[in-house]
């Protein structure tokens, strides 16, 4: 599957859903509406202990991708509002910015849980 996912700092929870989707098998984008420097350092942690490679992993602009073709489109609970864009859902995930690695855990672990049930039964 496909998915885009959008926030508005895109250094946080879109990162770690976009990692974590593409280590279960899935093509994945992330993107904000107003990006950040650089990705928070406990979500790259967060990642590596999924496995995932974070060496290229940067805050993108929804302005620079292509956002056509994907099977989701995946607001994070940031209340992102796209004109452009048809979020199909919106995940509600908690803003882990400024908070434990536990928190950030938490939300890794609740993408995990969306990602299962969106691909639950689609053959990919």
């Amino acid at each position: 599957m496909r998915f885009l996912f959008v926030c508005v700092g895109n250094t946080c929870r879109s990162q770690m859903a976009e990692g974590i989707a593409r280590s279960m098998g899935h093509e994945a984008v992330s993107a904000g509406t107003h990006p950040g420097q650089e990705v928070a350092h406990h979500a790259l942690k967060i990642l590596e202990e999924y496995d995932v490679d974070t060496t290229e992993m940067k805050p993108k602009s929804i302005d620079d991708i292509e956002h056509t073709g994907f099977d989701y489109i995946i607001s994070m609970g940031c209340g992102v509002e796209c004109p452009n864009l048809q979020i199909q859902e919106d995940w509600g995930l908690e803003d882990p910015v400024g908070k434990s690695m536990d928190v950030y855990r938490n939300v890794a672990e609740t993408i995990v849980v969306h990602l299962n049930r969106l691909t639950q039964g689609s053959g990919d």
